[in-house]
């Protein structure tokens, strides 16, 4: 009996509105689009979101209409105009009878995936290898044979990981659902928390003689051997990707991919800049003011000759245009190649070099030269106009 001043029971309130209205869905709604709605409502009035007491019973509204219109049951017997809760469905769970806490977490987190047991099969981790090549294998392209250890689908029970002749049970805690609640109260009511099934590990089924090849596993550790092919223009540090060649993954899944990074050796003579090949030659101080031809032996296995002009400083760069390394993105264009030249003066000079030097000195009028101090900033357009043609 309800006295004069007694309130009505918020159960009761809740009756006389329209569920589908504090939602703000329509009545013929899909419950994708109930829940849904119901998350994006959870994400602002939620107590832990706005304390105001007005906003936290209003959060209890629409919670209650969610636990209604989520429930195939209960939304029939709300539509027919009865009252859901006196149905007695879906006790003992949420924010009231029926309704989960995950579904707090979803609106919150956004849902983790399809709920369920979790599957033995997931993909493999991918591989990575460090392949040490020369700088030939690097400019010109090579196939290399590599040696790899990873997982590989187990033969004895093609990835199943029971042992032959035996299959996987259903596991008798969750029944084969991967998942098990647990229900406490709190100041909202009960509420029912999801996680994986202890015994199974959340698989839903347990693996009562496992595979002794793999120890239910499902992959065994392998060593293989693939032949990995460089192509011409690869630099240190390029990866490689091998698709599927990675490790098979738990449960037979398909295998991840293995990247095989290139490590170029340092090589005697030629370095690499770009697409270009650099090296450098040391002329003696005569063979520079005479000029002479080099002789250079070359990543193509063959021979040039490199013409230095008389007058040669140390310094100086010598290009063959075509002969460096080729664009890795294909096609006949390749780098230079560029010799640096060092002149070099001699240290240590007898009688008669000193006096045939002595002599050359006197003829060029350099006898008692002491250098000459120049700024390295040279002048306007004429003067280095005026450089060039006096040499």
């Amino acid at each position: 009996m309800i006295r004069g001043n007694e309130s009505v029971p918020k159960a009761s309130q809740s009756m006389s509105q329209d569920y589908y209205e504090l939602l703000g869905v329509r009545r013929d709604a899909s419950a994708e689009e109930i829940k849904k709605a119901y998350r994006r409502l959870a994400r602002t009035l939620h107590p832990d979101v706005n304390p105001d007491p007005d906003t936290h019973e209003r959060f209890k509204e629409v919670t209650r209409a969610y636990e209604v219109l989520s429930d195939p049951k209960k939304r029939e017997v709300y539509d027919l105009g009865g009252d859901p809760m006196a149905s007695g469905a879906g006790q003992g769970a949420g924010f009231g009878p029926g309704f989960s806490f995950t579904d707090i977490m979803d609106a919150f987190f956004g849902s983790s995936g399809t709920r369920g047991p979790r599957p033995r099969t997931r993909r493999g981790q991918d591989a990575l290898l460090r392949l040490p090549v020369d700088l030939a294998e690097a400019v010109f392209g090579a196939v290399k044979e590599i040696q790899v250890d990873t997982a590989v689908v187990c033969q004895s029970c093609q990835g199943g990981g029971a042992a032959p002749g035996t299959s996987p049970t259903t596991c008798t805690v969750c029944e084969g659902r991967g998942e098990v609640n647990s229900v406490q109260r709190s100041f909202l009511g009960q509420v029912m928390t999801t996680r994986p099934c202890p015994r199974c590990q959340g698989f839903g089924t347990i693996i009562p003689n496992p595979c002794p090849e793999c120890a239910g596993e499902g992959r065994v550790l392998s060593r293989r051997t693939l032949a990995v092919k460089i192509p011409a223009g690869v630099d240190d540090g390029t990866r490689i990707q091998l698709s599927g060649q990675g490790e098979v993954g738990p449960g037979g899944g398909p295998a991840g991919d293995l990247y095989v990074e290139i490590q170029v050796e340092p090589h005697e003579v030629w370095s690499r800049h770009g697409n270009d090949l650099h090296c450098t030659v040391k002329l003696p101080m005569t063979a520079a003011a005479l000029g002479t031809t080099i002789t250079l032996d070359t990543l193509d296995e063959d021979s040039v000759e490199v013409e230095a002009k008389p007058g040669t400083q140390s310094g100086h760069e010598l290009v063959l245009t075509g002969r460096g390394v080729p664009h890795l993105s294909g096609g006949s264009r390749r780098g230079d190649l560029v010799v640096h030249v060092v002149v070099e003066t001699p240290t240590r000079l007898d009688h008669a070099q000193r006096e045939l030097l002595t002599e050359l000195a006197r003829l060029r009028g350099e006898e008692k030269a002491s250098g000459q101090v120049t700024s390295e900033r040279r002048g306007g357009v004429f003067s280095r106009i005026r450089d060039a043609f006096n040499g």
